[in-house]
């Protein structure tokens, strides 16, 4: 994995790791703010590890317009 991410080609899923070097916060702020509804995480795998969608990233730098599901 690069050392910085471009905000011009993000996937369009992100780890807590990722995220949180793009936003520039912990790891842990972003899982609290996921508890929060600030940041909504995706669930996969059996282990729940947290995903996040490229859009709410952008939208929380505001890049972009919020998201609708």
């Amino acid at each position: 994995m690069p050392d910085q991410l471009s905000i011009n080609n993000l996937p369009d899923l992100l780890t807590v790791r990722e995220v949180a070097q793009i936003l520039r916060v912990s790891p842990l702020t972003i899982k609290r703010w996921g508890k929060r509804g600030k940041l909504p995480a995706i669930r996969i795998n059996s282990r729940g590890d947290r995903r996040y969608k490229k859009e709410a990233v952008l939208w929380l730098l505001g890049i972009a317009g919020p998201t609708t599901e």
